[in-house]
C-alpha cells in the first residue's frame, strides 16, 4: 500500500463515519500521511482526527477511534493504533498484496468493487424511449444500486436521473445485433460521443479486433483453465507471489472504477476498465501459464496464478454483469 493508497483509505473511512451518522463534520478533499518519525509507532502517522475534531463537537482520540474502527480490516494495513492526543498510526502489512486482493474478489464474487461509496444518495429514475438512453439510464441505475445509492421509479426527492446521451442514428441495432453487442456499441462510447454503429456487425466477429470478443474470451478462457485444472487433479489457491503487476493494479482499482462510473453516470468508465483487465490477462497467461505444461507437476506457482486468473474472470464476470451483457462460460 502506497501513501497515496493510505490516503485515500484514510478519507473513504471519513466519509463511511459520515455516511453512518457517527460522525459529523465536513468530508476533507484530501486527507495526508506522512511516514512516522524516529521512535514513532508503526510505519504512517495521520492527524485528521485533530482536523475534525472541532467541527465534529469530539475529542480528537474519539473521533480517530471512529475512523480506526472502519479501518481494521483493510487490506494492506497490518494494524492502526490511536495515540497521543488523536494521531493515527498505521503498520503495513509485510504479507503480499496481491494474496490480500486474490482473497477479497473471491470472498465478494462478481460483486467484487460494490460499496457504500454513494450510500445516503437518493435517485429518481425517470423512463425514457429512445434507445440510447433507456440502455444508459437502466445502466447507471444498477451502477448506482451497487454503489449504495437508494434508486426507483418514484423514490421521491433526491436528485431526477436524466441521462441523456447522443442519440444513436441506428434504431434497428438490437435486430441486427442481438442484445450483449448492440448493448455494447451503445455504452462503450462516452455519453458525449455518438456510439459507432456504422459497421457495428463487426462487434458479432469473433475475433481479436473485436472488443467485446475479447473481454468475453478472456473471461471464457480464465472458465476453462479452471476446468482443465480440476482435470489435472488442483484448485486456484495464493500460495507464493505472483509477478504480475499491471493486472494486479486494474483488479485493485476496479472499486474505483465503479465508483467514479456510477459518480459520474458514466457506464463507459466500466466498458473500457473491462478492455483493460482482459488485455493484462492474456499478457500474464501468456508470459506465466496458470497450467503445466507436458509432464510437469501441479505447483504452487500454478495454484497461484491460476487463483490471480479466476480473479480476473470474476472481475470481467461482474462487469459484464452490470453493462447487462452476458458472459459465456464458452465462447
Amino acid at each position: 500500500m502506497t501513501p497515496a493508497d493510505l490516503s485515500t483509505t484514510v478519507l473513504h473511512a471519513v466519509r463511511r463515519a459520515v455516511d453512518e451518522d457517527a460522525l459529523r463534520a465536513p468530508v476533507p478533499a484530501r486527507v495526508r500521511v506522512e511516514r512516522t518519525r524516529p521512535g514513532g509507532r508503526g510505519d504512517y502517522a495521520c492527524a485528521v482526527a485533530l482536523q475534525l475534531a472541532g467541527p465534529a463537537a469530539l475529542p480528537a482520540r474519539e473521533v480517530a477511534e471512529i475512523l480506526r474502527d472502519r479501518m481494521r480490516e483493510v487490506p494492506g494495513i497490518g494494524g492502526v493504533e490511536v495515540t497521543g492526543p488523536g494521531f493515527l498510526n498505521f503498520t503495513l502489512d509485510a504479507s503480499d498484496p496481491l494474496e490480500a486482493l486474490v482473497r477479497a474478489v473471491g470472498e465478494r464474487g462478481t460483486e467484487y468493487g460494490y460499496g457504500d461509496a454513494l450510500a445516503g444518495t437518493t435517485v429518481s429514475f425517470v423512463p425514457v424511449d429512445e434507445p440510447r438512453a433507456r440502455v444508459v439510464t437502466e445502466t447507471v441505475e444498477r451502477l448506482l444500486r451497487a454503489q449504495g445509492a437508494d434508486v426507483g421509479e418514484r423514490t421521491g426527492g433526491g436528485e431526477a436521473l436524466h441521462v441523456w446521451p447522443l442519440p444513436a442514428a441506428d434504431r434497428d441495432l438490437f435486430v441486427r445485433l442481438g442484445s450483449d453487442a448492440a448493448r455494447w456499441a451503445l455504452l462503450r462510447a462516452a455519453p458525449h460521443d455518438l456510439p459507432r454503429c456504422t459497421g457495428s456487425d463487426a462487434l458479432l466477429a469473433q475475433q481479436e479486433s473485436n472488443p467485446l470478443f475479447r473481454v468475453r474470451y478472456a473471461y471464457s478462457r480464465t472458465r476453462a483453465l479452471s476446468r482443465n485444472a480440476e482435470e489435472l487433479g488442483f484448485r486456484g489457491a495464493y500460495q507464493e507471489r505472483v509477478d504480475a503487476p499491471e493486472l494486479a493494479q486494474l483488479l485493485a482499482d476496479h472499486p474505483a472504477v465503479l465508483a467514479a462510473a456510477a459518480r459520474h453516470r458514466e457506464p463507459d468508465r466500466l466498458a473500457r476498465q473491462l478492455e483493460a483487465v482482459a488485455q493484462a490477462f492474456f499478457d500474464f497467461h501468456d508470459r506465466a501459464r496458470p497450467l503445466p505444461v507436458g509432464d510437469e507437476k501441479p505447483s504452487a506457482a500454478h495454484r497461484s496464478r491460476l487463483a490471480l486468473a479466476e480473479a480476473a474472470g470474476t472481475v470481467l464476470a461482474g462487469g459484464l454483469s452490470l453493462l447487462g451483457i452476458s458472459a459465456p462460460d464458452v465462447l
